[in-house]
């Protein structure tokens, strides 16, 4: 009788390991997960989801947006002190069904928070995802959490990601009794930077990373992003280009260069083929003023 038990747990570990099935998971409670982790980290929440579910945080200023029609999956929530001043938190959601890979994806601008709306996406396609508030909870364009808070910035600018990929693939590992095939990242911006500043200090991460316009070298970045503000100031002078004139602009910009690759579908491919054309938007004596640009926001938009 020993012998019949032992083989046939032998013989799931062994289907586990080569990915052919998944079922002796831990279950989705936070007791299941609370051995896994170090010392300094803590399981906030584990909630199982059923089919179609709907997720996300309310409070999340970052990213307000649910993550919609979601397989079944375990959402795990982690806090990490990180210092004695700063903390992270790091969302993981551990899909039914897995594809024996891991995703990490980024956020955007200083956006704190975790990324939901992103995390639903890779767990559409079976991965393990995760998302790290990098240390603080904000919008996009909110700094003041960084004002004299040095290891905030750290954790914004790598701890927070790297030691939530760790240790949410120990959670992953220990969840399924099964290793990870393959580790992926994908981010934009924000996003870009942090996959390219987690490769380039911790190569073994990932064998794969998408990093979409990398806000790179911030120091530079930032300065010259508020030089470009300077140039559509001030908001009285004829130079002035309003907001309301920014849809005008782009769908100028998108009549001229979508269709340079054939395809006319939203996308600018290559941006570097697009040879615009700014005198398109030049007001004439028939034009509609609300559509169009004078001389002088003509040449602020070059200077842009």
């Amino acid at each position: 009788m020993w012998f019949k038990m032992w083989f046939v747990e032998y013989l799931a570990v062994r289907l586990l390991g080569l990915g052919i099935i998944k079922t002796l998971a831990y279950q989705c409670t936070p007791s299941a997960f609370t051995n896994v982790l170090p010392a300094n980290a803590s399981i906030l929440h584990a909630i199982p989801n059923g089919p179609n579910s709907t997720f996300g945080n309310p409070y999340n200023p970052g990213y307000p947006t649910n993550a919609t029609n979601l397989p079944p999956f375990c959402a795990v929530l982690v806090n990490v002190t990180s210092s004695s001043t700063s903390s992270f938190t790091f969302g993981l959601f551990l899909p039914d069904q897995w594809n024996d890979r891991f995703l990490a994806v980024g956020n955007g601008g200083f956006a704190g928070g975790v990324n939901y709306l992103d995390m639903g996406a890779g767990l559409q396609y079976g991965f393990a995802v995760i998302s790290t508030d990098t240390g603080h909870n904000s919008s996009s364009f909110d700094i003041s959490w960084a004002l004299n808070q040095p290891e905030k910035k750290i954790d914004w600018g790598y701890r927070a990601m790297h030691g939530s990929i760790v240790m949410a693939k120990q959670l992953v590992t220990s969840y399924y009794h099964c290793s990870i095939r393959y580790s992926y990242y994908s981010g934009c911006s924000t996003g870009g930077r942090q996959g390219l500043k987690d490769i380039e200090l911790y190569p073994e991460d990932f064998d794969g990373v998408l990093a979409g316009a990398p806000a790179w070298w911030t120091t530079h970045l930032q300065t010259w992003t508020i030089k470009l503000g300077t140039y559509n100031l001030p908001v009285n002078a004829s130079s002035h280009i309003p907001v309301s004139l920014f849809p005008v602009i782009s769908a100028e910009v998108f009549r001229q260069c979508d269709g340079l690759d054939g395809l006319v579908d939203g996308i600018i491919v290559d941006p570097r083929r697009c040879d615009f054309y700014y005198e398109a938007l030049l007001c004439t004596p028939t034009s509609n003023a609300s559509a169009c640009l004078t001389s002088p926001q003509l040449d602020t938009l070059y200077h842009i």
